[in-house]
Parts: C-alpha cells; sequence; structure tokens
C-alpha cells in the first residue's frame, strides 16, 4: 500500500465535490422516467443547474491546478472570482427560466 499525501486527499475531496454535484442530475432523470415530466421546465431547469454547477466547479480545478500549465498566470483568487460570478450568472439565467 502507498503513502498518501496531502496532495492525494484534495484530489479525493475535489472529484467527490464533482460527483456530488452531478449525482441530483442523474435522479431527477430517473424520477423523470418514472413520474413523467408534467412541469418541464422545472426538470429542465434542476439538470442545468447541476449539469452547469458540475461544469463550473471542473473549471475551477482546472485554473486552480499548480501542475496545469495553461492557466499559469491566473491567480487563485481571480479563478475563484470567476467561478462564483459564473454561478451567479448560471443560477439567475436558471431563476430566470424557471417563471
Amino acid at each position: 500500500m502507498g503513502t498518501s499525501t496531502a496532495k492525494d486527499a484534495q484530489a479525493l475531496v475535489a472529484s467527490l465535490r464533482s460527483a456530488y454535484s452531478a449525482t441530483p442530475t442523474k435522479l431527477k432523470v430517473v424520477y423523470m422516467a418514472i413520474v413523467g415530466s408534467f412541469p418541464f421546465n422545472a426538470f429542465l431547469s434542476g439538470v442545468l443547474s447541476c449539469t452547469g454547477s458540475a461544469v463550473l466547479a471542473v473549471c475551477l480545478r482546472m485554473q486552480v491546478n499548480k501542475e496545469n500549465k495553461e492557466f499559469k498566470d491566473l491567480p487563485p483568487e481571480r479563478a475563484f472570482a470567476d467561478f462564483v460570478l459564473c454561478n451567479l450568472v448560471l443560477h439567475l439565467v436558471i431563476m430566470n427560466f424557471l417563471g
């Protein structure tokens, strides 16, 4: 058994967070398949919200990863600010779509 480091633990937590964001989407699709899709805009809003949050979380992970040379000049604070702003815009659009 290898030794685990703090870096491995952080990667595991980040992966679990992304999986946690994507799990409600799967549950909503199963629920719609079983029960039906009467308020379709509510179903669509929920799925897009969960999927968008998961995508934004992955993008944040890519930007703050020290090994990724593509974002080496981007400070982590700026990446987090972009993440928060994009989440705010995403959820404002979702709330507008709900009506």
